[in-house]
């Protein structure tokens, strides 16, 4: 029986097979151009996310979380792989921005798109505002 092979988030210039402790790490591993595409992501969620959101390795790649008041739990990930970057919005937001997403490859709970082409920081910050507007109406 032929063994599955999963296709695992890494940064494919990275030296060391420890996974990374922190987001600096990761992003340090991550090949040009795909680097400054996943620093253009980061820096757009961070422009909108609460002041109690902190970053995080989860599932061996970047995330955002958030503890605070209003909010509380997972936000999104994001990472880099050989030919594409990813965003991880959660299965909701892409299926509420579908007709946005139409020229990206899309699965349940994935948005692929180009090393060297971030996702419109337009379209980004609608999708995080619709998952924080989502978290928000979870409270616990």
């Amino acid at each position: 029986m032929k063994k599955a092979t999963s296709r695992r988030p890494r940064a494919p210039s990275a030296k060391s097979t420890a996974a990374p402790k922190t987001v600096d790490e990761y992003l340090a591993r991550v090949p040009e151009p795909a680097r400054s595409t996943l620093n253009k992501i980061r820096a757009t969620i961070r422009s909108v996310t609460p002041a109690e959101t902190t970053e995080i390795i989860s599932y061996g790649i970047p995330a955002f979380k958030i503890d605070g008041p209003k909010y509380k739990g997972m936000l999104v990930w994001y990472a880099a792989f050989s030919d594409h970057c990813s965003l991880f919005p959660t299965a909701s937001v892409i299926k509420t921005f579908k007709e946005d997403l139409k020229d990206y490859k899309l699965s349940k709970g994935t948005i692929h798109f180009p090393v060297d082409k971030p996702l419109p920081a337009a379209l980004l910050t609608k999708m995080v505002k619709a998952r924080l507007a989502e978290m928000e109406g979870k409270k616990r």
